[in-house]
């Protein structure tokens, strides 16, 4: 009889976290599936399973209401080139949702997000990885906002002109900027924030984050960043941060990257290249993206890759770390799915999101707080930077 009682104990807590994480409103901020499908001609609405992270019916099974999608080109590309694949991946996000008219839509502001959701479609937003790609003109944010473009991350790896990255910064390789946002990339900020277009602040160099702070008007995003405390990395928050984006009453978005969640990563990936460095100096010789080196190694050694990730509970010692720093209001998720070669053990892809959930609620948090995390913090940032 006991047995038969803890039996139906543990269906009743699965249909309990599936009816959370369903009902809620989940938003990931940072999918770099349109990079993909451009670049390896990977298409979206197929089966995708053990090839990318994201396709479109795993998407739907895994709850996701709301995806960000990333627009993204590496430091190859500049003026002349860096606006125009920009585009050229929106576009790609424009001809999918135009292909499945009943399961996606591209949205531009709060209400028609959930007007999407009500009627059980994939509400579809975009975000700029890299401040390079405006080509310094200011003209080319508008482009952006016009076409759906809703965060600009001010910088990636690589500086600008106007914005130093916590890349540059950490190896202090200015080359072309000094310390944080110049003038200009003041006025970046400020236009941004009165198209309502979200200051996200991951990939960005310490001083400029606090020049940022210092001069946005409206609560800022950090689309797929993790916590310094716990894996000190120079793309990871700091406390101080992470307390004045509390403060500025935005939304820290954790990042699913096993290097970005476990502090000993790197040094297993440094010893994985040791054994393997013919490939991976090839790799990077032919221009390969270190993303994509990474992938076309994790599929030829699987067993070395799978032995590297993450322990699943690491992601929730860093929305822990957060919550207990400044508040569940704080918080999000932001996965770089497709965008990384390596996710924590039991997140193979966004069909793996329910797990979340189920783990949130294991370690204490209400329905309320998880609905937050999932997605309703996001939400409220968002609705903060409309006009």
């Amino acid at each position: 009889m006991i047995i038969f009682f803890l039996f139906l104990l543990r269906i009743s807590q699965a249909q309990s976290y599936q009816k959370i994480h369903f009902d809620a409103i989940l938003v990931d901020t940072h999918n770099d599936f349109l990079s993909k499908a451009v670049a390896a001609h990977v298409v979206f609405d197929t089966d995708l399973k053990g090839i990318t992270h994201s396709d479109l019916n795993r998407m739907i099974s895994g709850g996701v209401k709301v995806q960000v999608w990333s627009i993204f080109c590496d430091d190859h590309y500049g003026k002349g080139s860096a606006f125009q694949y920009a585009n050229r991946e929106l576009d790609s996000l424009f001809v999918i949702a135009a292909r499945n008219p009943k399961t996606m839509k591209v949205v531009y502001n709060y209400k028609e997000i959930l007007h999407a959701v009500r009627e059980n479609k994939l509400a579809c937003l975009s975000g700029v990885e890299g401040g390079h790609m405006i080509e310094d003109n200011l003209d080319y944010i508008d482009s952006f906002y016009r076409r759906g473009v809703r965060y600009m991350t001010l910088s990636w790896n690589n500086s600008t002109s106007w914005s130093t990255s916590a890349m540059d910064e950490s190896r202090h390789a200015f080359i072309v900027t000094p310390y944080g946002l110049n003038d200009f990339g003041k006025q970046v900020v400020r236009k941004m924030n009165r198209l309502g277009m979200m200051i996200d602040v991951s990939h960005i160099g310490e001083k400029t984050f606090w020049d940022v702070m210092s001069t946005t008007t409206r609560p800022v995003i950090a689309s797929h960043s993790s916590v310094y405390a716990l894996c000190p990395v120079f793309r990871n928050l700091k406390d101080d941060q992470i307390r004045a984006i509390a403060k500025n009453g935005g939304v820290i978005q954790v990042n699913f990257y096993s290097g970005f969640l476990d502090s000993t990563y790197f040094n297993k990936f440094d010893a994985f290249v040791k054994r393997h460095p013919a490939e991976y100096d090839s790799l990077n010789a032919i221009k390969n993206s270190g993303v994509m080196a990474g992938v076309y190694l994790e599929k030829k050694y699987k067993d070395d890759y799978e032995n590297m990730r993450a322990p699943f509970s690491l992601l929730f010692d860093h929305i822990d770390y957060i919550v207990k720093l400044v508040g569940v209001d704080y918080v999000g998720l932001g996965s770089d799915f497709d965008g990384i070669d390596s996710a924590p053990v039991g997140l193979d892809g966004v069909e793996d999101y329910p797990k979340i959930t189920e783990e949130l609620l294991k370690r204490g948090y209400s329905k309320k707080d998880v609905r937050k995390i999932l997605g309703g913090n996001f939400l409220r940032v968002f609705k903060a930077n409309e006009n």
